[in-house]
């Protein structure tokens, strides 16, 4: 039965993120914005409230084992962001290596990408610093949870600040399919976008809370830690909206707001959450933590250094896949 509540909890969650983002397409077009601002902003933040909301419901309102709140908030904060620069980037390369081969080239737009990397880099080092700050210095790791949180709205204005200049470009947002709710009847105007925007978010919140309740009874039935139970299952049930509406982007040849749906995410997973975790949790260098930080930033960096080399490849994104495996044999052996 716990199990099924997983399964069920999954189901719950990616169709909550379908409602989400199908929702945000259309108020993208509406509002004429670029496709950097609705992949790296509107639908980055919008897939990632299931990530968003385990951490916050499990450390505000979760079980009364204090222990497995904080484990399962360092699990969800650190795995999320882990899970999209490996294994999810790396989906992307799979789901279109027929069609375009291992050395097909994506086409996103770089200057978003860039954008979207950088900032990353930096807040997620400043969370991987975090590690080895002490408890008794409270004021320092306030200032880098604070500072983190700044990075975030710093990106936030630099995004939109060039969206108008790439919809004069060709990157706007279009919407291809027709909204949920318009398919009941309903008109496309504002008020029915923002109402199946508040349909998809209570759906969210919903099956994280069940999924928190679920993970600390699978912990105890397969015999593991809370802590890694949570960075390797919550991060695949939850990132699967991003992996999956990314996927469904590359494939039809939108790889701006397939990659800025999964950066966009990580600028956000690596900036907001890892502060909470900075000020409410044991934010203490364990082996499963730090070997998740350095094989993100890793991670990372290799797109980083291939986006600035003049192209991604197909190919070049398995590496990122290999480097989940990696993780994998870490933590497991």
């Amino acid at each position: 039965m716990v199990f099924f509540e997983l399964f069920l909890m999954l189901i719950v969650i990616l169709i909550a993120a379908e409602v989400f983002t199908n929702a945000l397409e259309h108020l993208g077009e509406k509002l004429g914005i670029s496709e950097g601002v609705t992949g790296s902003l509107f639908a980055a933040v919008g897939t990632a409230l299931p990530e968003t909301s385990v951490p916050l419901l499990a450390l505000l309102a979760g079980t009364q084992n204090l222990q497995t709140n904080e484990e399962i908030g360092v699990g969800a904060i650190l795995g999320a962001p882990l899970m999209l620069a490996t294994l999810s980037i790396s989906l992307m390369a799979f789901a279109v290596l027929k069609k375009r081969g291992a050395n097909g080239r994506f086409h996103p737009e770089k200057t978003g990408l860039r954008r979207d990397l950088d900032f990353f880099i930096v807040a997620f080092s400043f969370a991987a610093l975090a590690l080895f700050i002490p408890h008794t210095q409270a004021a320092i790791r306030a200032a880098l949870g604070f500072g983190m949180v700044l990075i975030y709205f710093i990106y936030i204005l630099l995004t939109i600040r060039a969206s108008k200049h790439l919809v004069s470009s060709g990157h706007g947002t279009e919407a291809e399919d027709p909204m949920f709710l318009c398919r009941l009847g309903l008109p496309n105007n504002t008020v029915v976008i923002v109402l199946q925007l508040v349909l998809g978010l209570g759906l969210l919140v919903a099956g994280a809370k069940g999924f928190i309740h679920g993970v600390e009874e699978a912990a105890q039935i397969i015999g593991v830690s809370t802590l890694l139970l949570s960075l390797l299952i919550i991060p695949i049930a939850t990132e699967l909206p991003e992996k999956v509406n990314s996927i469904l982007w590359v494939r039809k040849g939108k790889d701006t707001l397939a990659f800025g749906n999964i950066t966009g995410a990580m600028v956000f997973q690596g900036t907001l959450l890892p502060a909470i975790g900075i000020m409410l949790t044991p934010w203490e260098p364990r082996v499963e933590v730090l070997s998740g930080l350095v094989i993100t930033l890793v991670a990372a960096i290799w797109l980083r250094v291939l986006v600035a080399r003049g192209g991604i490849k197909i190919w070049h994104l398995w590496v990122n896949g290999l480097m989940y495996l990696i993780y994998l044999g870490i933590v497991l052996l």
